[in-house]
């Protein structure tokens, strides 16, 4: 999966740069986002993020390309990839600036661990939102 993100002036530090909590928040959120749509009717949360070390610095008016690839799948749980890259808007180039693997497990209406959602019908998956809405 791909999407973009425009880093605006409201996204930068101090130094005129991308704050890195803007970047880990971005990162969960395409994870999640890919978790999701992989697994329609599971409920997840983030309970791990790999590595972060910051390759570039990011400067307004950057566009951010992140890519998510699922790497491996627990009973419970999910691991992705998630690799942000910076295109450039005068050559097209695109150069790494980021990337991690990030975990989510998957979890019930009170908050427990559960096996992830597979296999389940559109029946299935739909009362369970009836449930959760309830």
């Amino acid at each position: 999966m791909e999407n973009y993100k425009l880093v605006l002036p409201e996204h930068l530090n101090h130094y005129g740069y991308l704050f890195g909590g803007n970047l880990l928040k971005w990162i969960d959120e395409m994870g999640y986002i890919a978790v999701t749509l992989d697994y329609p009717g599971c409920n997840f949360v983030t309970v791990a993020m790999d590595k972060i070390i910051f390759r570039k610095s990011i400067k307004k008016g950057t566009i951010l390309c992140f890519e998510t690839v699922k790497n491996r799948e627990g009973e419970t749980s999910v691991e992705y990839t998630v690799n942000a890259y910076k295109d450039s808007i005068d050559t097209g180039e695109r150069e790494m600036v980021f990337t991690t693997q990030i975990t989510f497990v998957c979890l019930d209406r009170n908050g427990n661990k559960k096996k992830l959602c597979k296999d389940r019908t559109t029946s299935q998956i739909q009362d369970e939102a009836t449930d959760l809405n309830q």
